[in-house]
């Protein structure tokens, strides 16, 4: 079986790579830039609007994990090209070359298309692949954390010096273990009865989430700490986004669009569209993987 994927250079792509080498399973994976080689992974040199590397990418695949997206951007022209337009561009490239499955990451604020451009954006090109003759399964992942992922190392670092600011005290979040996450692409895709044409909203298996404040004190505890645990207003986050891009313009971490979704007083995955537990159960407690996390931070001098 030789399974295409995109965004593999990425923080979840590198823990799918991982783990479908690890099953053993051939790979055909685009990146922008060069790569070294690598038993088991045929690089394609390209991108999503690169329909040529997309057609060299899914030609003889037997399914298609398409990882890659934009998750920030200067503005919503960005997240177009690479949402929408990209996630449409390999579609295409799937339908041509008879590629028989498809497993789409979206994202937890597709299910909030009008709170911020990258969730309408996602909700988008979910619709794409919805709309497609191809036999497709879409997750929506909340909070992804665990080693190399480089959107939570502040809030690590934040707790290292034992303060630690969150979004609004009423805001509960689901979370994921990257691990989980991909332990879940790789068994949706065979694809059979109760999978397929479905969306599915994996999280840690903590019922109602967790608070932002329990996420903080969580991870102050992985640090070995006691952070003080601040809430942000949303009018106090807005005005760190505006600043934050005033300071560092595209390349800002914490744009208007981001406060918005972190704003957002529910980011709990449904229950009812939990994937199948016959098929997938996540295995890593969220205290434990943040631990877990931490230590691999300073391992490898990110702290």
């Amino acid at each position: 079986m030789i399974i295409a994927i995109t965004g593999a250079t990425g923080f979840v792509g590198q823990a799918l790579l991982e783990r479908a080498l690890a099953e053993g399973l051939e790979l055909r994976a685009l990146a922008r830039r060069p790569q070294p080689p690598r038993a088991g992974v045929e690089w394609v040199a390209g991108d999503l609007d690169d329909t040529a590397a997309l057609a060299r990418l899914v030609q003889g695949a037997e399914a298609v994990i398409h990882v890659a997206g934009v998750v920030n951007a200067p503005d919503p022209a960005a997240f177009e090209r690479g949402n929408v337009a990209g996630t449409l561009n390999l579609v295409e490239a799937a339908l041509a070359a008879g590629v028989p499955r498809f497993v789409c990451v979206s994202s937890l604020s597709a299910r909030e298309p009008d709170l911020s451009v990258y969730g309408g954006s996602k909700a988008r090109a979910e619709r794409l692949v919805m709309a497609s003759p191809l036999d497709w399964t879409v997750v929506r992942p909340p909070w992804v954390y665990g080693p190399g992922d480089r959107d939570t190392l502040d809030m690590f670092k934040a707790a290292r010096w034992g303060l630690m600011p969150v979004p609004p005290r009423e805001g509960r979040s689901s979370l994921i273990h990257v691990d989980d996450l991909v332990r879940l692409l790789l068994a949706l895709v065979p694809g059979e009865e109760g999978v397929s044409y479905r969306v599915f909203e994996p999280d840690d298996g903590r019922p109602g989430g967790w608070s932002h404040y329990e996420v903080g004190r969580a991870i102050g505890w992985a640090m070995g700490r006691r952070p003080w645990v601040i809430h942000l207003s949303r009018q106090s986050l807005m005005r760190a986004a505006r600043g934050d891009m005033a300071l560092r313009r595209h390349k800002a971490k914490l744009t208007i669009d981001r406060a918005n979704y972190m704003a957002h007083p529910n980011w709990v995955v449904s229950a009812d569209a939990r994937p199948p537990a016959a098929l997938w159960e996540p295995r890593v407690p969220t205290r434990e993987g943040l631990k877990a996390t931490a230590e691999w931070y300073r391992e490898n001098k990110w702290l």
